[in-house]
């Protein structure tokens, strides 16, 4: 019995009690889901529920004697084995074995869908994460971006929704005129201009837009104005740079369905359109030779300029035209995952949306916190490819790319994280990636270890045999996967995935060293061996599945 059947069955039970007058409450008092929750100590049963302690005053009683009625109703329900009251009006109840075991069927015969929700059916969420910058690669607040962002997108996915995982290119702007000095003045072996950019891969793609131009037959950027050369070191660097942050994302097991340039808002026109519709509409107003945008009308701390008085649009101005940009495509909500000094954005990206006219509801802003390298004891401060900030490359060449999605998923968003770079390399069972993973393995070995003794599923089956204490609480850790998948979708907040998946973990290696699949010397293959082969499927299933949620793969083989 899943909690999602149990909730049902409370509620089923308070609706007939409403009938049979046991309770003096409208229907429309009782919630659509009863709250059941795995108690602190186990052994005060499988679940309790708080239900009768939420509707007493409405029913005009006290908790414990609304528990008392509700115990007696539950206790007649077939898979309940018992219900007592405790404290001042929780209720404990004990599923019967037969009830429990069942759901190691369920799991398996769902598969790959156990888990799954509709929540988010028939909408369209945009989700825009890592948006680096072309004038060099990702660091790791943005790689942290990367296994966050595919995860939640997996996540909504997984609930129904149709996704498009987007990239933001901010090729719009002196940032871009930076990268291309610097690319240029490492040739002519000048100084780094100004806010330039250094490390040795600015070295490496100014040399391969030498060599593409030389391949290519081009005419030498360095003996062209400097201008032109400046121009042709921004667009060749840019595409280079374009293309190694793509390769290292996909390497990463990231791939996006749009990769969105801000400079094409402003070359195609987009930008103007906005702002004209904008000023039309009211919401822009002019005041000092600039335009401003009603920003405090939607609950911004302050309006905002939109066009400066030299005539030059501001940077929120792009943000405007890029919302309309994203609804036209068909988008129904907007999920930007910024930086930990993009808060300020937040009310006025929301400003923005509801002045064209769409619920800012549509737009929803995640804020990242910042990510630390540690190693030997010390903080990792300097890459050697990038000179000044420590890269994703750097980190996949020390714990790959399994422990580096994992470690940065499992934490929330808004925490500042440090990752021990030899607790990730390390294969035991403190480091959290290890340890999930190992228990996925060791079920795939459990199963194989069963065919060889012909140990097959498909023989036997009786739920009444996982009677075991690690059993009934390995199926509890099992029932309560689809709630904390809705709940991750919900809050946004995949890291529960990863802490629920070191949960089962735990209980998986705890029913290991304790029960058998496979018989002992003369024993003879039972069906409790079968049965138990059947729990141990089923929490490889779900270890596979909330792996897969992560971006982070099951292997059958540590």
């Amino acid at each position: 019995m899943t909690p999602e059947e149990l909730s049902a069955q409370i509620r089923a039970a308070l609706l007939q009690g409403i009938d049979d007058s046991d309770f003096q409450l409208s229907p429309f008092d009782v919630p659509d889901e009863v709250r059941v929750e795995r108690p602190r100590q186990r052994e005060h049963g499988d679940w309790a529920t708080n239900i009768a302690m939420q509707l007493a005053k409405k029913a005009g009683t006290n908790p414990r004697e609304f528990a008392d009625t509700l115990v007696e109703r539950l206790a007649s329900i077939d898979g309940i084995d018992s219900a007592e009251v405790a404290g001042p009006g929780f209720i404990n109840i004990r599923v019967a074995a037969s009830a429990a075991g069942e759901l190691a069927r369920g799991i398996l015969e769902l598969g790959a869908d156990y888990g799954r929700g509709e929540s988010l059916t028939g909408k369209t969420v945009n989700v825009e994460f890592v948006s680096a910058n072309p004038t060099g690669p990702i660091h790791l607040g943005g790689t942290r971006w990367a296994a966050v962002g595919d995860s939640l997108a997996r996540l909504l996915e997984f609930h129904g929704a149709r996704v498009i995982r987007e990239y933001y290119f901010n090729d719009h702007g002196s940032q871009i005129d930076n990268f291309a000095a610097s690319l240029y003045a490492v040739v002519a072996g000048e100084d780094a201009p100004e806010n330039g950019y250094g490390g040795q891969y600015i070295q490496d793609v100014a040399d391969e837009v030498m060599i593409e131009a030389m391949a290519a037959g081009d005419k030498n950027p360095m003996e062209r104005p400097r201008e032109e050369g400046l121009e042709f070191f921004r667009e060749r660097g840019v595409k280079l740079m374009f293309g190694e942050i793509k390769q290292s994302l996909h390497d990463f097991g990231v791939d996006f369905d749009v990769y969105f340039h801000e400079d094409s808002l402003h070359e195609s026109g987009k930008v103007g359109r906005a702002l004209d519709e904008l000023k039309a509409s009211g919401a822009l107003y002019e005041s000092e030779g600039a335009w401003w945008l009603r920003s405090t009308d939607h609950g911004d701390e302050k309006d905002r300029v939109v066009i400066k008085s030299d005539g030059n649009a501001a940077y929120i101005a792009g943000d405007i035209a890029y919302i309309r940009d994203k609804y036209e495509r068909g988008a129904d909500l907007c999920i930007y995952l910024l930086g930990a000094d993009h808060h300020g954005y937040i009310a006025r990206l929301k400003a923005a949306a509801a002045a064209l006219g769409h619920s800012p509801e549509i737009i929803e802003v995640i804020i990242g916190q910042m990510v630390n390298l540690v190693k030997d004891g010390q903080p990792v401060r300097m890459s050697k490819r990038a000179g000044t900030v420590v890269t994703m490359e750097d980190l996949v060449d020390a714990v790959g790319v399994d422990a580096a999605r994992y470690s940065l998923a499992r934490s929330s968003a808004d925490q500042s994280i440090d990752i021990d770079l030899d607790l990730l390399a390390s294969k035991t069972n403190a480091n959290p990636v290890f340890y999930v993973q190992y228990a996925h393995a060791r079920s795939t070995s459990v199963a194989r270890n069963a065919a060889e003794y012909g140990i097959r599923r498909e023989d036997g089956f009786d739920a009444a045999l996982l009677e075991h204490e690690w059993e009934s609480k390995l199926l509890g850790v099992l029932g309560e996967f689809p709630r904390v998948v809705t709940q991750a979708v919900e809050f946004r907040e995949q890291h529960r995935i990863a802490r629920y998946l070191e949960e089962l973990a735990s209980v998986y290696h705890g029913w290991y060293d304790r029960t058998r699949v496979t018989p002992q010397g003369e024993e003879e293959v039972t069906d409790l061996h079968r049965t138990r082969l059947w729990l141990n499927d089923a929490a490889r299933q779900v270890l596979a599945n909330g792996l897969g949620l992560l971006g982070v793969s099951a292997p059958e083989r540590m």
